[in-house]
């Protein structure tokens, strides 16, 4: 049976750490394609939009722009990213961009092999899920357990708390994450979410009702604040879904 070829893009400007890369991703993992590189983040964003990679390594310190910079350049991220740095402060920033993965400098060979193991298994599945026509889009948690993939429809809101943050799911039941509501309003603001509060994002599917400025009902029964300062952003959302 033929095996599925998984496009990579390598973005590192040092050529020895790409070349070792380069040769031990084509023994742990002989489909993904690694032949596409880039050395630079401006030459990785032409590439991003020529190529559409399945998977990235990305340096996170190029000459020109952070690998975090560069990110926040693109308008939708489909793909998945395991980041590389010399520093592993970088982690926290990387869980931002729902990074796949992070791995330090210089590359432990195991942990890059349970790296693309764990991608291994994410394709696996995915693939399993066009099958059953089951391709929803999805929200993917990385968690120690495994990859957590909620369905965006079925998420009614988020509640932040300090540094995590309560996932509500239509089937009443509520999931506890590690990222900031920041971080998962970043990923979610182009997609049907809305943060109407500090403390609140809100998913348009399950609005019900918008009695006045400073509430919104939920499909759960649940009544979220409005800002006064997010009045009329919210106002302007919710009407281009009318």
């Amino acid at each position: 049976m033929k095996t599925h070829t998984i496009k990579s893009l390598i973005i590192d400007d040092d050529t020895l750490i790409r070349n070792l890369l380069q040769k031990k991703l084509n023994e742990y993992l002989p489909e993904l394609n690694t032949s596409s590189i880039a050395r630079s983040g401006s030459e990785a964003l032409k590439k991003i939009k020529t190529i559409q990679p399945d998977l990235i390594f990305l340096k996170v310190e190029l000459d020109d722009m952070t690998g975090f910079e560069m990110l926040d350049q693109l308008s939708e991220i489909n793909f998945q990213t395991i980041i590389i740095s010399s520093y592993s402060q970088y982690a926290i920033k990387a869980i931002r961009f729902n990074a796949f993965d992070f791995l330090v400098k210089p590359i432990n060979l195991k942990e890059l092999q349970q790296a693309i193991n764990r991608y291994r298994a994410f394709v696996k599945r995915n693939k399993k899920l066009e099958e059953n026509g089951n391709i929803e889009p999805r929200l993917v948690l990385h968690t120690q357990e495994g990859d957590l993939q909620l369905i965006l429809r079925n998420i009614i809101r988020i509640e932040g708390e300090r540094n995590y943050s309560f996932i509500y799911l239509k089937n009443q039941k509520k999931i506890l994450s590690t990222k900031t509501l920041g971080d998962l309003e970043y990923i979610l603001s182009q997609k049907g979410f809305f943060r109407s509060h500090k403390s609140h994002l809100i998913n348009s599917t399950h609005i019900r009702n918008y009695p006045n400025s400073s509430l919104v009902m939920l499909s759960d029964g649940s009544s979220i604040p409005i800002a006064r300062r997010k009045k009329e952003d919210f106002k302007n959302w919710w009407e281009s879904f009318q």
